[in-house]
């Protein structure tokens, strides 16, 4: 069975990298091998690779069969060039000086195309991110505007309350100072009334003031009434008993007989009999 260049797989989950090594066809994909000639990383754009070009030629002179993956990469760095103007040296089509030219021409044509795809990708790159940052302005702008048309209203509004805070305010001070010269005028009015020309109100609160004073007149006669003099008291407060006493002293002498009566009664009572 003949050796075979191939890759061997390195890396974690979803995002690999391989190795290029000369291995037995009868080996496992990952399992021994017996030379390692470089490394692939398609994780990158454009791929990166590395490769021992002399040792690569020299295994494919000698019959390594490349799986289609490796050619491609093999291709890619012009290892096959090299082998095809190799033959030709060798067949006398043309020097081994002119297989150098040729060689270098391909060579520079293949990095000028490289670079030119690197620096496609670069400015397609730039226009992602340029167009990006454009949205990304655009609805800043957009975020920007709105917040300063609310500022803007809230701005409105305020002034409008302030404006109308300021009217009120000015209504108010009119009131007062219109409301200030009529109570001027009132107590002006006042004070020039005369003391006959009162009004039926004041009367009438003078009236009640009296009646007010009414209770205390009472009161002061009824204090005169209790300083009399004390006979007078005396006289008035006479137990009923006294009284009754001296009714009964005059029915005490209808029971005296006229013999009994004394001397100036009897001439008084003849005298009365004969007037009769």
């Amino acid at each position: 069975m003949p050796v075979k260049i191939r890759l061997t797989r390195h890396g974690r989950k979803r995002k690999p990298y391989y190795h290029i090594v000369i291995a037995d066809s009868r080996a496992p994909r990952d399992g021994r091998f017996i030379e390692r000639l470089g490394m692939y990383d398609p994780n990158t754009n454009p791929a990166t690779i590395e490769l021992d070009f002399d040792r690569a030629l020299e295994w494919l002179q000698k019959g390594a069969q490349p799986t289609e993956t490796c050619r491609a990469i093999l291709s890619y760095k012009g290892v096959f060039m090299k082998k095809h103007l190799l033959e030709g040296v060798k067949k006398n089509a043309f020097p081994e000086e002119e297989a150098e030219k040729r060689f270098e021409a391909w060579l520079k044509e293949k990095e000028s195309k490289i670079e030119a795809k690197r620096e496609r990708i670069r400015k397609g790159v730039e226009a992602e991110q340029q167009k990006r940052m454009e949205v990304e302005t655009k609805i800043r702008e957009e975020k920007a505007q709105e917040l300063a048309k609310k500022h803007a209203e809230l701005e409105e509004e305020a002034r409008e309350a302030s404006a109308e805070e300021s009217q009120e305010k000015e209504e108010i001070k009119e009131e007062i100072q219109s409301a200030a010269p009529a109570e001027e005028a009132k107590a002006e009015v006042k004070e020039e009334k005369p003391a006959e020309e009162k009004t039926e109100e004041e009367k009438t609160g003078e009236e009640a003031v009296e009646e007010k004073k009414m209770p205390e007149e009472e009161e002061v006669v009824a204090e005169a009434e209790e300083e009399k003099p004390a006979e007078e008291k005396k006289e008035e407060e006479k137990p009923e008993g006294e009284a009754t006493e001296e009714k009964q002293v005059p029915e005490e002498n209808e029971g005296v007989t006229e013999e009994e009566k004394p001397e100036g009664e009897a001439a008084s009572q003849k005298k009365e009999t004969e007037k009769e």
